[in-house]
């Protein structure tokens, strides 16, 4: 009876799990493969030479140029992303004014308000790339920023915005954050309201304000679903493409001050033929991903709250 328990579980999993070997796993291991090898894209132009790609991978300026701004993307762009889907989505359904009959309410329209922050979940990413590298353009008859800044006396603010090398990386993050943050909002307010009022009445009752009250109740009990936010936004911060591809100035520039490690992959293999130094940088990209999860979930890794 328990052998026949087990043949009828491995005869649904058979399939999904040959389905994962196949498009998932195989690809991994012809990227180690493939990172061994000077292949140029050409079917049997492939030669063996060990190492010698991460070799050329650790001593290359540009590579690490690339990675430290994804480390820079990965540092801040969770923190700030997930600190305002916390802050909006614990407005909106506990920062409301106190009704009758309800010391805990949210705001009134919270869910336009939701429906709102969500929008840019249901547009795609390049749609998002073109739109805001339209209102970045420096000239002020076609910019929608420096055209802004200009309508309301603020000549001396106006920029080139992705054409200067000191913020041109900072516009592009500000970009990812506004994209993400609507879904955090609608993520976090999900499990708010599994959150019984009772607690957040009392607290308010014994005389808790609303900020002790994030910090003591809201935030502790929502810390599993922040913890998975944060892994969900690395892997974010760590790719990157298509906003860079689309919105900077000669894909990376300008010198370089926008350049990621996926897209100087990108360039790598499909604009230079170096398929297998280009699956080096990817190998190395898959340790810093998988790093950067493992080390968020260790640390921030807490006893479990039960409510």
């Amino acid at each position: 009876m328990q052998h026949g328990k087990y043949r009828f579980i491995a005869g649904f999993l058979a399939l999904p799990l040959a389905v994962y070997a196949i498009f998932v796993i195989s690809p991994f291991v012809q990227a180690f493969q493939i990172a061994m090898t000077d292949w140029s894209g050409l079917k049997g132009a492939a030669k063996y030479i060990g190492f010698d790609n991460y070799d050329k991978l650790v001593h290359s300026d540009e590579f690490w140029n690339a990675l430290k701004h994804n480390v820079i993307m990965l540092v801040l762009v969770p923190v700030v992303t997930l600190a305002l889907g916390l802050f909006f989505a614990f407005m909106l359904n506990v920062g409301g004014r106190s009704r009758r009959g309800a010391v805990v309410t949210g705001v009134r329209g919270s869910k336009f308000y939701k429906f709102v922050f969500f929008f840019p979940q249901v547009i795609s990413i390049t749609i998002i790339s073109v739109i805001w590298f339209n209102i970045y353009n420096p000239d002020p008859s076609d910019g929608m920023l420096n055209s802004l800044l200009g309508a309301v006396g603020l000549d001396s603010l106006q920029s080139a915005w992705l054409g200067e090398k000191s913020i041109a990386l900072a516009c592009i993050m500000l970009v990812m954050i506004w994209a993400n943050v609507g879904f955090y909002v609608v993520l976090f307010s999900a499990a708010m309201a599994s959150i019984p009022r009772d607690i957040y009445e009392a607290a308010l009752l014994d005389g808790a304000g609303r900020a002790h009250t994030f910090f003591r109740i809201t935030l502790p009990l929502l810390w599993d679903t922040v913890q998975t936010g944060w892994v969900y936004m690395g892997i974010i911060a760590m790719d990157a493409f298509a906003l860079v591809q689309i919105m900077s100035v000669n894909m990376g520039g300008p010198d370089g001050a926008t350049d990621v490690v996926p897209l100087r992959l990108y360039q790598t293999a499909f604009r230079d033929s170096q398929f297998g130094y280009a699956s080096a940088m990817g190998i190395a990209m898959l340790i810093v991903t998988l790093l950067f999860a493992v080390l968020t979930m260790r640390f921030a890794r807490r006893e479990r709250i039960e409510f």
